[in-house]
């Protein structure tokens, strides 16, 4: 089954930013977490499928860090989701079954 790509995107704020990533960290589905200020990407993790747990504090703390020293920043989080499959249309009026 194909991946949809999709971006969720916060401004910097450093107590909810580290909180919210984490959340969207721990959902599992994320594959790549960028730093941009005024356009210009500061830094870009790759994270690993199923990374969860201690494995992320790394990339909070650094993204943590930056968002302390810059000014401006937003944080772009890149994720994953599974294409569910179009269910099938219903029967229209036509195909009603007659009494």
């Amino acid at each position: 089954m194909a991946e949809r790509c999709c971006w969720e995107t916060f401004k910097a704020e450093t107590t909810t930013a580290t909180q919210q990533l984490k959340k969207l960290l721990r959902e599992g589905n994320a594959r790549r977490v960028i730093v941009t200020q005024h356009d210009r990407v500061i830094a870009e993790f790759p994270m690993t499928a199923g990374v969860i747990g201690v494995a992320i504090v790394p990339v909070v703390a650094a993204v943590g860090a930056i968002v302390a020293l810059l000014k401006d920043c937003a944080i772009h989080v890149e994720r994953r989701e599974p294409n569910l499959p179009t269910a099938a249309p219903a029967a229209g009026p036509s195909e009603a079954v007659q009494p």
